[in-house]
């Protein structure tokens, strides 16, 4: 009884809704608690109950477009807790430059700001751990659980039942099973029509692929009269993906199988967080700029920007900047020759701009051009496109979306000379990765991973 009350109340809100809720009462209590630390008052001033505002609902879109939110529970509690690091952190430099800004650092306790960001930080996470330990008590005991009906062939059916077995604590446990291999006797279908209701699953999962669309909907004719959910998982193993999905076009549901993250509400904050970071970015590297630039003037003839041609998203051209870093020189029908190491080209401040990364901060007025991101996959030249996108599946798919002047390629290790084809496709793969895994809090994490793994790097040269 206690447990189907439990599982009842879960259904009716569901944890992804109390998340929210719980994250606002957490910030209020936070700015009430270091208001009190701070001037050993009780009432806050209008004013910080102002700011209040501002940073919750910072908090609530930072955390909403970084899908911390969505199946958190089921999440790994070290990924969990580092994206709720990353988002408090991205808040902290937000609300800091918004006061830089707009001149208000006279006006709110800079100590306050930041007691209350981190103090509602710990309190957020806490409450997430107790959540998740006592969902996962009564998961795990078996109290609240849905029961699950697998049919689809023998190879997908195991494979989705060790993957349920590793995901223990999202609730599932499976009621039975019955392998199809191809088109099913009615006897068979009136034998799976029984056993569901046999063992009172909760749902049926029809694990298939495409070429069997006829079996899945004589599949779902037959359990037509009864009142489980039916869900069908396409075995799509086969196929190159790219931020695969189900949308509604014109009235009609379609599973995308390879289309851009950055639409809607995304695109939107992409771009703000390539301008406000982009602009903060520009603003303290200007004097670096400067220093730089009269340097190349000065050791080497020839314009102190380097300027190239670029595939952009969805395959337009833009040019991109960067510090010149190689001698004025001229290459022969169209041939675009890498940087190799010891390449007579480069000066000796060249070599150094591009050891450290340096020579990529033009770029920076690349990203508030809306041209290229903060983060995404590197910009190839056009060259480079033409001869890879034969060779490498899926190569043009990066230009889903912007180029970057970093990338998760880079921090892992794929940064400098591609001279095999086997370093290029594992290029790729990290960028394809990127793009099917994006979220803000995902940015936030190449970003600070930059300044450890992505300015210096003994591929680059």
């Amino acid at each position: 009884m206690r447990a189907r009350l439990i599982n009842g109340w879960i259904e009716r809100i569901p944890l992804h809704v109390v998340a929210p809720v719980y994250d606002i009462i957490v910030m209020v209590f936070a700015g009430w608690l270091a208001w009190a630390l701070r001037f050993g008052q009780m009432e806050v001033r209008d004013r910080y109950t102002l700011a209040i505002s501002v940073m919750i609902l910072l908090i609530l879109i930072l955390n909403s477009y970084g899908e911390n939110y969505a199946r958190w529970q089921s999440k790994r509690l070290g990924h969990l807790i580092f994206n709720l690091f990353l988002v408090w952190t991205a808040a902290t430099l937000i609300i800091s430059s918004m006061l830089y800004f707009l001149d208000f650092s006279s006006e709110y306790s800079r100590l306050w700001i930041v007691s209350t960001l981190w103090i509602s930080f710990f309190l957020a996470v806490a409450g997430r751990i107790v959540a998740r330990v006592w969902l996962a008590r009564y998961r795990l005991s078996g109290s609240v659980r849905r029961k699950i009906f697998l049919v689809g062939p023998g190879p997908v059916l195991l494979a989705t039942a060790r993957h349920m077995r590793r995901e223990q604590v999202a609730g599932y446990s499976i009621a039975g099973y019955q392998r199809m291999k191809g088109e099913p006797m009615q006897r068979e279908l009136d034998h799976l029509a029984r056993r569901v209701e046999a063992t009172k699953a909760d749902e049926v999962w029809i694990c298939m692929p495409l070429n069997m669309g006829d079996t899945i909907k004589e599949i779902t004719f037959t359990l037509r009269h009864l009142t489980a959910d039916i869900r069908f998982f396409p075995e799509l193993s086969d196929l190159p993906l790219l931020n695969h999905r189900v949308s509604e076009v014109v009235g009609l549901y379609s599973i995308d199988l390879s289309t851009s993250p950055m639409l809607g509400k995304a695109r939107i904050a992409k771009r703000l967080e390539d301008f406000w970071i982009g602009l903060a970015i520009c603003i303290l590297i200007a004097p670096v700029c400067l220093l730089i630039a009269l340097a190349i003037k000065l050791t080497s003839p020839g314009p102190v920007i380097f300027k190239q041609y670029r595939t952009g998203i969805n395959g337009k051209r833009f040019k991109v900047y960067k510090f010149r870093s190689m001698r004025v020189h001229e290459e022969h029908d169209g041939q675009v020759t890498q940087a190799m190491k010891g390449d007579a080209r480069i000066t000796p401040i060249g070599a150094f701009l591009r050891k450290t990364s340096l020579d990529e901060l033009p770029q920076f007025f690349n990203v508030l051009q809306g041209r290229m991101s903060i983060v995404g996959p590197r910009p190839h030249a056009l060259a480079h496109n033409e001869h890879y996108k034969a060779l490498v599946e899926s190569y043009m798919k990066r230009h889903k979306v912007k180029p970057g002047i970093t990338g998760w390629a880079q921090v892992s290790g794929f940064r400098g000379e591609t001279d095999t084809l086997e370093k290029m496709q594992m290029r790729v793969k990290f960028d394809l990765w990127y793009i099917e895994n994006w979220s803000l809090a995902l940015d936030i994490k190449i970003i600070f991973l930059t300044f450890f793994k992505g300015f210096v790097g003994k591929n680059a040269y």
